[in-house]
């Protein structure tokens, strides 16, 4: 490729074609490809390219915690996890209708890493996400109303196709939490679709925002149009310590004891004693009294008769 094509190219931002132009002119010499046909496959390339980068843009941009899939989550520790329902919010129709999704269940069950898979495939679909804990919600809303740029921030909270707000009922929250939350899922209502967890029941989020007006407004509007996915199991971040403790029961069991010694039981038998030792009576015999001693009755009383 000569330099002028290069910097044409390159002022043109067609970067993917530029990269693979050279191995594509060769394949067309090769394969005797037409003209439409080199140039649909030069397009593609440059396609393919940006839609790549559109999409490690789309992902920066939702700041999850970490790449989560569907794949990579343990479906058997908790097989009562609705699987279909999961996948079902995977496919993203819930955000083509427009509804929104509401998580619940207890701490360790996986809610946190099933938001963050579904919101990775919206990412690939082409959605633009958002993910962030109620905590950074709040806490994002409070600092931008002291530099008096609040504005500025619920624009950024209502312009993701996708919002996901995830750990709601870790602890309770800062004063003015209802306030901030319930701005955004009133914007949001009706024209954003919205992702929320809950480890604590619907009943107690009055008490978690410190506000119940406003945790019955966020409720009324939120669970209009939303689906609800309810959890229920054993804590996935338990399994390990369960693993070890039934190791260690395993490993204290005492060991059996070997054959013939203390503990052996039935199976041992006492060694026998040598022969002459206190442990062998009848080979013990009295040794034979010498001729006249007092244990000598017969030549004792011969002799006294003499006498």
């Amino acid at each position: 490729m000569n330099e002028a094509l290069r910097k044409t190219l390159k002022q043109l931002r067609l970067s993917g074609l530029s990269e693979s132009l050279e191995i594509r002119l060769q394949e067309a010499a090769g394969h005797g490809l037409s003209h439409s046909e080199f140039l649909e496959l030069i397009l593609q390339d440059e396609l393919a390219v940006r839609a790549d980068r559109q999409f490690q843009r789309r992902f920066k941009a939702a700041e999850f915690r970490e790449r989560k899939s569907l794949e990579d989550f343990d479906w058997s520790f908790n097989p009562s996890i609705p699987r279909k329902q999961v996948y079902d919010l995977a496919s993203c129709r819930f955000l083509r209708e427009g509804r929104d999704v509401l998580w619940l269940g207890p701490p360790g069950l996986g809610k946190s890493h099933l938001v963050q898979a579904i919101g990775y495939q919206a990412v690939k679909a082409g959605y633009t996400v958002l993910y962030r804990s109620v905590f950074d919600l709040v806490r994002d809303f409070l600092h931008d109303e002291v530099l008096g740029q609040e504005d500025k921030m619920l624009t950024t909270y209502l312009k993701p196709e996708l919002l996901i707000i995830d750990d709601m009922g870790m602890k309770q929250l800062p004063r003015r939490s209802g306030e901030c939350l319930f701005e955004v899922v009133m914007r949001r209502y009706e024209t954003r679709s919205t992702m929320m967890t809950s480890n604590r029941p619907l009943e107690d989020w009055g008490k978690l925002l410190g506000d119940v007006p406003s945790a019955t407004a966020i409720l009324d509007r939120f669970l209009h149009h939303a689906e609800i996915v309810r959890m229920a199991g054993r804590s996935y971040r338990l399994r390990h310590e369960s693993a070890t403790e039934g190791k260690e029961v395993e490993d204290s069991k005492p060991a059996k004891a070997p054959s013939g010694s203390e503990e052996g039981g039935s199976n041992s038998k006492p060694a026998k004693a040598p022969s002459g030792s206190e442990e062998d009576p009848p080979d013990l015999k009295p040794a034979k009294a010498p001729s006249g001693s007092r244990e000598d009755g017969k030549g004792g009383a011969k002799t006294q008769k003499k006498r």
